[in-house]
C-alpha cells in the first residue's frame, strides 16, 4: 500500500485499539489517558518500522532518535492527541499519523475513532468543502482561547467553538463544521502535521500565523502557531493577526 494508504490504515487500528483500552473499563481519567498513549504508540512505532524500515521517525511518545534529522522521509505521529479529552470520554481526541518529506507535511491521516462510526481522514481521500457559514466559526482550546482567535473572529463578527484536540479542530474545518482554527498557544509537530497534510490536500491554507510555511522535522520540535483555514479568508485573517 502507499504512503497515504498505510497511515489511514494503521491509524483507524489505533482507533480501534483506543476504544478497546477505553472501553475494558480497567482505567480511568488520567491513568486511562496513560495507558491508551503507550498501547497505541506501541502499535504505531513497530508497525511504522516494520513496513518503512528506512524511514526517520518522531512520535510525542517516544524518545526521540535524532538520527531522523539526516532523513528526508520522517514519519510524525501522535497516538492521541487530545489525551484529556480521551481519558474524559469526549469524542474530540484524534490519532495523527504523518509523514514529512524534505520538511514538508506531504502525506498523512487523522482518526476520530470518538465519532460514531469512527471517521478516518486522509491525503488520498479527498472531498469537496462544504458550503462556509455566513459568520465565519472559529475553533479554539476549551479552557485557553488563543487571544489572537478571540481579537480576529471579533473583528470578523465571527463565533468562537470551543473544541479539544488540535486534530479534532482541523479536521472540524475539513468536514465543514468551522471555517478557521488559528491556533497561538504552543505545539509541537506531531500536533500538526498529519492534520495539515489532510487539511492541504483538502485545499484549505496551512501556514504558521505570520503567513510563513510551517516546517517539520527540526532538531526542535516545538512550533507555536498555525493557521488552518478556508483559503478566501486566509489574507484577512493573516492582515488582522499582523495588526494586532
Amino acid at each position: 500500500m502507499n504512503d497515504a494508504e498505510l497511515a489511514a490504515h494503521l491509524a483507524r487500528i489505533a482507533g480501534r485499539i483506543l476504544l478497546e483500552v477505553r472501553d475494558s473499563g480497567v482505567f480511568e481519567g488520567k491513568a486511562l489517558g496513560n495507558a491508551g498513549d503507550e498501547t497505541a504508540n506501541e502499535f504505531l512505532v513497530h508497525a511504522l518500522r516494520a513496513a518503512r524500515p528506512d524511514d526517520g521517525l518522531l512520535s510525542e511518545e517516544e524518545k526521540d532518535d535524532t538520527s531522523r534529522l539526516a532523513k528526508s522521509r520522517v514519519w510524525i505521529v501522535d497516538p492521541v492527541d487530545g489525551t484529556r479529552e480521551y481519558g474524559e470520554n469526549r469524542e474530540d481526541w484524534a490519532v495523527h499519523i504523518g509523514l514529512s518529506i524534505d520538511g514538508v507535511a506531504t502525506t498523512g491521516a487523522v482518526a476520530l475513532p470518538g465519532l460514531d462510526g469512527g471517521v478516518v481522514l486522509h491525503t488520498d481521500q479527498v472531498s469537496p468543502l462544504p458550503e462556509p457559514a455566513a459568520k465565519p466559526r472559529f475553533l479554539v482550546s476549551r479552557t485557553r482561547p488563543a487571544k489572537e482567535a478571540v481579537a480576529v473572529a471579533e473583528a470578523m463578527g465571527g463565533e468562537l467553538v470551543g473544541m479539544g484536540s488540535a486534530g479534532a479542530k482541523a479536521m472540524a474545518v475539513v468536514r465543514g463544521e468551522a471555517e478557521v482554527y488559528l491556533h497561538s498557544g504552543g505545539q509541537y509537530e506531531w500536533d500538526s502535521c498529519a492534520p495539515v497534510a489532510v487539511a492541504h490536500a483538502h485545499g484549505l491554507h496551512c501556514s504558521r500565523i505570520d503567513g510563513k510555511p510551517i516546517r517539520y522535522n527540526r532538531a526542535n520540535t516545538y512550533l507555536p502557531d498555525l493557521l488552518i483555514c478556508r483559503k478566501e479568508l486566509a489574507d484577512e485573517v493573516l492582515a488582522l493577526v499582523a495588526g494586532l
